[in-house]
């Protein structure tokens, strides 16, 4: 029924910060986690447009931050290469531990089961059980450059993708430290992965450094659409779940929103806001926000 809507942003909100390295929605309040460059994790409030909580993690960039709505914690991996997690309530830490050599470039929250990702410029992945004090319970080597995104896999618990500066996507079993298998995925290196489900079939996203972003048949392991028309590094990928379209941001400040059926460009945005770092939906909404260099903007998409 979509196939000729055309789609457009409305309604922004912006909230200006330090330049904003991630962006994440709450499954149940108004709120969005937001990590900064500058070593702070805020939660906004989009209803009030207030900060509800704010942290200061560290005097290093926060590039990834997410909570964990089961245990009311918020968890932040930083250029301390230390992961941290705090009680989004009392704004207690919780734990504090060095995860990595380098910098942490991304942390991936399991959805059900109680495991945390982590991926780092040190080329490892690692697996973290918060149920047994946070102990980790396996190391993933493959990679041969940084490691820039990690994503679970929605159809199997045991299942997460990877991508890396390396130009590859490998998908890993959290139970084997060696790769499943690997795609030669692109021309440059990789900024970001994830995973989406359209008519039945389980799809692969990834965006790149060679100005582009692919979809890839997860099950053939093949390239079924590259979306071509960024003129700089794609940074963040994100199929919405209850829209069929796939947004692509970049470093070029541009949002392109491609149509899912049959992957033709739709609109473009350019927001004025800086470069775009990372893209989040609201489930059961048409909300999106972005994470920008001066701050976040938050928008509804109008069909």
């Amino acid at each position: 029924m979509y196939q000729s809507t055309v789609f457009k942003f409305e309604n922004e909100i912006v909230q200006k910060s330090e330049r904003a390295k991630s962006v994440e929605f709450h499954p149940t309040e108004p709120w969005i986690l937001v990590s900064l460059h500058s070593g702070t994790v805020y939660i906004w409030n989009y209803q009030s447009q207030t900060t509800e909580k704010t942290f200061k993690v560290a005097e290093s960039p926060v590039r990834s931050a997410k909570f964990i709505p089961s245990k009311g914690w918020v968890i932040v991996g930083s250029d301390d290469a230390f992961i941290r997690v705090y009680d989004y309530g009392t704004m207690e830490k919780i734990k504090e531990f060095q995860a990595h050599k380098d910098y942490i470039r991304c942390v991936g929250v399991h959805p059900t089961l109680p495991y945390v990702l982590s991926a780092s410029d040190d080329a490892v992945i690692k697996l973290w059980d918060w149920e047994k004090d946070w102990m980790c319970t396996q190391t993933f080597e493959g990679h041969s450059h940084y490691v820039m995104r990690v994503a679970f896999d929605p159809r199997d618990p045991n299942a997460f993708a990877s991508a890396s500066l390396d130009k590859t996507i490998k998908i890993w079993n959290v139970h084997s430290s060696a790769p499943k298998f690997t795609l030669d995925a692109h021309e440059k290196g990789l900024n970001f992965v994830d995973y989406f489900s359209r008519d039945d079939m389980l799809y692969l996203l990834s965006g790149s450094d060679d100005y582009t972003a692919k979809v890839w048949d997860a099950k053939g392991r093949k390239c079924v659409h590259t979306l071509e028309g960024h003129e700089h590094n794609v940074t963040a990928v994100c199929a919405h779940p209850e829209l069929p379209i796939v947004i692509t941001g970049a470093e070029d400040e541009t949002l392109r929103v491609w149509d899912t059926k049959g992957f033709g460009l739709k609109h473009v945005v350019k927001f004025g806001h800086g470069r775009i770092w990372d893209i989040a939906y609201q489930k059961g909404s048409h909300r999106v926000a972005v994470a920008c260099d001066e701050g976040i903007a938050v928008v509804e998409i109008v069909c």
